[in-house]
């Protein structure tokens, strides 16, 4: 499959582009859905490498540890960014993004024959975020390079349709990572899936990467970097041009805050928070997380399709600005809701059995590093948040530690030096009625699909125009730069870093809703932000500008 682009300037887009435009997408689609699905498969993960990676005593500092882990990834994705946009727009599209999948490719491999923690103590985790900071640097490079190179494809008046079958790729990796490891955990017991079945999703990776490889090599550079070449007029200072030259290093910086920070926490909070929220908080168990979160995904996907279309007819900011609000004003009725319908039982006892925490040396912790110290109050708060309930927190009572009240149970902890006995709390917590378990039979399964479809469905608004947006957005010869750095610090920093920020904030508040209250803000930001700075970019002309003469 040879896949050739002539100069799309002077071509009508009735005649005969479209086959070539279809094999530009299908190629380069495909091997960003493989990319997704090998950054996902740790994301989907994220709870159970808590076990294998992080040492044990204090399950919610573990989690804290693998969202860290995970939100490394996502850290250094700007940096990619920086990195493989220099080298995009100064060398070509093509070549960048092959580097991209190839380094993505052996870094996800190798966690698949990492040892855990059991068998080389800290140089587990040490390994596994350096592979998930290579991931991260591969990732940085390769949306900018897909999205700007399908959009240089596309014709005028298509390119919002185009480029959002770009932007379903990052939801059809995840849904891949979702039944890969789905399948894995049904085929094998828990014990040989703990042992090594877990290692199978990252290893056939292998197979993704040589066929994405494949496929890659076949296409041809980007129309519109061979003209910018061959005129003379490619950057030989991208980051310069881009971040140092106004007006583009303006548009930076509103892309970020009006764009693509309210896209990262909508697009995360939709999909993987509510993928956590479901297994960790709510209790349901993983079989049944993936099915009602992997229908969610397969209804609501096409319409990143419908949005990016819509946005050619009627404009893209307005679009991404309406799914950023609608998300901040409806998640917390949303996910109460969602925990109505999913575990009844657990929401009953929320209500009937008060529980408060008297202590005055809990702390916030959000990264969790080898000399972290926990108190008894971090410990209780742990005990309790990793069981999905709220608390209230109260001043210290003199001469304890913690006091701890469960319905009509009083639970003291003094300072000895000593560990809080967990089991202490768990078989309190089981007298006085507390569900550990989602009871499946008691799951309105109808509306939790149709609560995380909506949620879905604010993330192809806020998405499926975003690729499109921000590559019109900035001229030809930085744009490979300029809009990467915005879209994964956006992505990669607002976005990446929810689970880990909105997890600390339900353990240190004792409110299994507060986390929510993050994505909410960095939402409402880029409404007032995008809608006051920004302008659409539906008109812009793809071929006849430069970092000289921004036309915003």
């Amino acid at each position: 499959m040879d896949i050739t682009a002539s100069d799309m300037s002077s071509t009508n887009p009735q005649d005969g582009l479209k086959k070539e435009e279809r094999k530009v997408i299908f190629a380069s689609s495909l091997g960003t859905v493989f990319e997704w699905y090998d950054f996902y498969l740790y994301a989907t993960l994220a709870p159970f490498f808590a076990e294998l990676f992080f040492p044990k005593g204090n399950e919610t500092a573990a989690l804290l540890s693998a969202f860290a882990t995970y939100a490394a990834g996502f850290i250094v994705r700007p940096f990619g960014a920086l990195v493989f946009g220099r080298l995009g727009d100064m060398l070509g599209r093509k070549y960048t993004f092959l580097i991209t999948i190839l380094v993505m490719g052996i870094s996800t491999a190798a966690v698949g024959i990492l040892p855990t923690f059991e068998t080389i103590g800290w140089f587990a985790p040490l390994i596994l975020v350096t592979l998930r900071l290579l991931q991260g640097l591969a990732l940085g490079g390769e949306y900018g390079g897909a999205a700007t190179y399908v959009a240089e494809h596309a014709p005028d008046g298509q390119r919002g349709k185009s480029t959002s079958w770009i932007q379903t790729t990052a939801t059809m990796g995840f849904f891949l990572s979702l039944l890969v490891i789905g399948v894995c955990r049904i085929s094998l017991d828990e014990v040989a899936f703990k042992e090594w079945g877990w290692r199978m999703p990252f290893l056939v990776s292998i197979i993704l990467l040589l066929f994405s490889l494949y496929i890659r090599l076949k296409l041809n550079e980007s129309p519109v970097f061979k003209r910018i070449k061959a005129e003379g007029k490619a950057s030989k200072s991208p980051l310069y041009d881009s971040f140092c030259r106004y007006p583009n290093n303006k548009y930076v910086l509103l892309a970020l805050l009006g764009a693509t920070a309210g896209q990262g926490v909508i697009w995360y909070t939709g999909q993987f928070y509510a993928l956590f929220f479901l297994n960790i908080t709510l209790k349901v168990d993983f079989i049944t997380t993936y099915t009602i979160v992997g229908t969610a995904l397969l209804i609501a996907t096409p319409f990143f399709i419908i949005f990016g279309a819509l946005s050619d007819k009627i404009g893209r900011l307005k679009i991404i600005l309406l799914g950023c609000l609608v998300g901040a004003v409806s998640y917390v009725p949303l996910f109460q809701t969602l925990t109505h319908v999913v575990n009844p039982a657990l929401e009953t006892y929320q209500k009937t059995v008060p529980i408060s925490v008297a202590a005055s040396d809990c702390g916030f912790h959000v990264f969790v590093l080898p000399t972290t110290k926990f108190t008894k109050c971090d410990q209780v708060k742990d005990v309790l948040t990793k069981a999905g309930l709220n608390f209230e927190t109260l001043p210290a009572v003199d001469g304890h530690e913690v006091v701890t009240k469960i319905g009509d149970v009083t639970l003291e902890e003094v300072a000895d030096g000593t560990k809080v006995d967990k089991e202490k709390y768990l078989s309190a917590l089981k007298a006085s009625g507390y569900p550990e378990k989602a009871d499946k039979s008691a799951i309105n399964f109808p509306a939790a699909i149709g609560i995380i479809t909506l949620m879905v469905l604010f993330v192809t608004m806020v998405y499926g125009p975003i690729a499109a947006y921000l590559v019109e957005l900035f001229p030809s010869n930085i744009r490979y730069t300029s809009m990467s750095l915005p879209y994964h610090i956006g992505n990669g920093w607002f976005g990446g870093m929810l689970p880990l920020i909105a997890t600390a904030m339900v353990a240190a508040t004792g409110n299994i809703y507060a986390g929510l209250w993050y994505p909410i803000g960095v939402a409402i930001m880029t409404v007032f932000i995008g809608a006051i700075f920004l302008k659409d970019t539906v008109h812009s002309n793809m071929f006849h500008r430069d970092s000289h003469d921004h036309d915003q």
